[in-house]
């Protein structure tokens, strides 16, 4: 299946600022209406107010259940890599309104395929973005990619490999007034013959972002050339 980018995604919730136009607080990984079931399910939980745990055997074990990237998956990309099991990868196709069209696309790159941890028990994706610039190392592309970003704080780059190619990864915090605290994100950049290429992992929450490394861990540890 396609995502398409329209008034209904429920991939993409961004708060922008009507002015510039720019990203001003947070990409959250959930739809508003999942975020509230979530909620209204932890608070009926356990007694004493506290929130009953949710399974996530899936990704604690980071089990690979597939793979994506590759031809006839669900995300043609230049890269292919293994996902853990039961997360679901869906293509994100841009739609005609120029406006939403924005939400897929920060700094150099574009929101290319979303890969939901839902189905696994976590709230959160692996985002997959891609550019048409093949003259950019890896840390040059994150860079760009945060500099589109302007809530990102302690900002770490690493020079690292996924699979075998050579990478660059960022760790950083998004802080806005409609967060309880500072969310930890993650990405790491390989280049390719067709660009490079940048994977992301958001959760809706720290706690989710733990839960949801080992799926990320995997996706780095498996790159190859598509």
């Amino acid at each position: 299946m396609r995502r398409s980018i329209k008034g209904g995604n429920r991939g993409l919730f961004v708060v922008r600022n009507s002015v510039r136009g720019t990203v001003t607080a947070v990409l959250v990984a959930v739809s508003v209406a999942v975020t509230g079931c979530t909620s209204s399910a932890q608070d009926a939980g356990g007694g004493g107010g506290k929130a009953a745990p949710k399974p996530r055997a899936a990704a604690r074990s980071a089990t690979k259940g597939g793979s994506v990237g590759g031809s006839g998956s669900a995300c043609a990309l230049p890269v292919t890599f293994d996902l853990a099991d039961s997360w679901k990868p869906e293509a994100v196709q841009l739609g005609a309104d120029d406006a939403l069209n924005e939400l897929a696309r920060q700094g150099p790159l574009t929101l290319v395929c979303e890969i939901d941890a839902k189905p696994a028990g976590s709230i959160g994706f692996l985002r997959v973005w891609t550019g048409d610039r093949a003259d950019r190392t890896p840390r040059q592309v994150l860079e760009a990619f945060l500099a589109d970003e302007p809530n990102a704080g302690k900002i770490t780059y690493t020079d690292t490999e996924a699979g075998t190619l050579p990478a660059t990864e960022v760790g950083y915090t998004i802080s806005s007034e409609l967060l309880d605290g500072p969310q930890r994100k993650r990405a790491f950049a390989v280049s390719t013959p067709r660009g490079p290429v940048v994977v992301h992992l958001g959760g809706l929450d720290s706690a989710e972002y733990e839960e949801m490394l080992p799926a990320y861990e995997l996706a780095k540890r498996t790159v190859r050339l598509g």
